[in-house]
């Protein structure tokens, strides 16, 4: 371990993050530009979104193990390179499947960027500073997505949504010069045989799983790609759990899980961003499509957000020291739950007050909750294995937020197309089609002649949406509250630090 961390190393870390989180954020802003642009569908959207968390999710096992083996700072700047390189290609691109193939490739690049930031912390920090960079990492985690939300609403106001790549090769660049310039590189070196065979069955089981959640939603629940998605889930699962407690250096050993604080972090960390992530996806929607707001406009009433995460995250480093993750994660998992329940009342008229008390519970929630957390998994194991502990962490994010993605869009979907069933009734197939499929249509002149009828669609259209976005948000409101009573009732009551 080094003796001294040198002082820029902190900063380009969290350059690095910023460039992965702000990926998987920023796009939601320009999502409704996209699906007037590219003729995008409700469930294309939930695609575009999640094809990068599926591979990115699928992919953080074994790209930490890799990391690992040949070095920390390499996996880092390996992921940077692609990234850097698949982002180009977002400049120009003009199809929804070319941007769906996009975004999943430049899920690889963060599958290798995000687990190594937190290894390099935790296994280059001295014990005294781990804490307190933990909680820089952790604001940056949470807090970033906002702060990406913004850099693309900033730049869509000049520019079109391509311009969004554009931030994420800035981002890349900067991450990349600071990864070969002060960040020290680690490695595992006890020459262990990377599981190979586990980190495949991992992507099949992550993908299987949302593919089924989304298919679902929008062809039926019966339908052959919702059963074969449940189905590869069903097999995937015993699977890897079969072959990891086989192994003699298993990519993720299942018996870790016994470990209470290990899976109460790892719990915690994946509501959290379920919950995180399906309310941006479908809230900066629902100030687009149902307020009218220009993506600027959407963004900047989402910025109270970072400022309440980012200083409170800090404030929850100091805490998570002394005071459990069984009591500080469970109080701020419960703040969480009501703000989504705040959410869950919006009405089709905006308020501010309404809208900014569900905000500020939401941020400070999620600022006490995510610290101890992902404090509790690193502090599970030791040093030689923070590769692994870091790639836990960031595939509970990320599951996390794939699910929360997929089911969010799912009860968005579902509801809006329930809603507008009869409303489509007699309209030409063309039209039914466009409109039952996407809320994009309101934005639309009205057909000659149809002018009142097409008022009284749009208004049904925006009931639709609300109501779908007050059920799902309902939704993670009560998963919210059962993960902090479950939390409360079984994580330790003591704090440990890393073996």
């Amino acid at each position: 371990m080094p003796k001294k961390i040198h002082p820029l190393t902190l900063p380009a870390i969290a350059l690095s993050l910023m460039t992965v989180i702000s990926a998987v954020a920023g796009l939601n802003v320009a999502l409704p530009s996209i699906a007037r642009d590219l003729g995008a569908t409700q469930t294309q959207l939930t695609w575009i979104v999640d094809a990068y968390t599926v591979v990115f999710a699928g992919l953080l096992l074994l790209s930490g193990a890799l990391s690992d083996r040949f070095g920390r700072r390499n996996g880092l700047v390996f992921g940077l390179v692609i990234y850097l390189l698949v982002a180009s290609w977002g400049l120009v691109v003009n199809s929804v499947d070319h941007l769906i193939i996009l975004r999943a490739i430049m899920g690889i690049g963060a599958a290798f960027i995000m687990p190594s930031t937190l290894s390099v912390i935790t296994a280059s920090f001295p014990p005294e500073d781990r804490s307190r960079a933990i909680g820089v990492w952790v604001g940056v985690a949470g807090g970033g997505a906002f702060i990406g939300l913004f850099g693309s609403a900033f730049l869509m106001r000049y520019y079109s949504w391509h311009s969004f790549f554009a931030m994420n090769m800035v981002l890349a660049v900067l991450g990349l010069v600071g990864a070969l310039t002060v960040v020290p590189n680690s490695a595992d070196k006890t020459g262990r045989k990377l599981d190979v065979a586990g980190g495949l069955i991992s992507i099949l089981l992550v993908g299987g799983l949302v593919y089924a959640i989304i298919e679902g939603a929008e062809l039926g629940w019966s339908s052959t790609q919702a059963l074969s998605g449940f189905l590869l889930t069903a097999i995937a699962l015993p699977t890897f759990i079969f072959i990891e407690l086989r192994k003699d250096a298993p990519l993720l050993d299942p018996r870790l899980f016994t470990n209470r604080g290990f899976t109460m972090g790892s719990l915690s960390i994946t509501l959290q961003f379920f919950g995180q992530f399906g309310f941006i996806f479908v809230g900066l929607q629902f100030l687009q499509f149902v307020y009218g707001l220009t993506p600027w406009q959407a963004v900047l009433r989402l910025m109270i957000v970072p400022l309440i995460v980012l200083p409170m995250s800090r404030v929850a480093g100091v805490l998570s020291k002394t005071i459990p993750q069984k009591y500080l994660g469970s109080f701020g998992l419960s703040f969480l739950a009501i703000g989504m329940f705040v959410f869950s009342t919006m009405p089709l008229t905006f308020s501010y007050r309404h809208f900014w008390t569900g905000l500020v519970l939401f941020a400070f929630g999620m600022a006490l909750a995510s610290t101890p957390a992902t404090t509790a998994i690193t502090n599970s194991l030791p040093v030689e294995k923070q590769g692994v502990a870091s790639a836990v962490n960031d595939v509970s994010r990320e599951v996390g937020s794939a699910l929360g993605i997929a089911i969010v869009g799912a009860i968005l979907n579902t509801t809006y197309r329930s809603g507008m069933a009869d409303a489509v009734q007699g309209l030409p197939a063309a039209l039914a089609d466009k409109v039952s499929h996407s809320i994009a249509f309101t934005s639309m002149p009205a057909p000659a002649g149809m002018e009142t009828q097409f008022a009284a669609l749009k208004q049904t259209a925006y009931e639709s949406f609300q109501q779908g976005t007050s059920l799902s948000m309902r939704m993670i409101m009560y998963v919210a509250i059962a993960t902090a009573l479950t939390i409360f009732i079984f994580a330790p009551k003591k704090v440990h630090e890393i073996n």
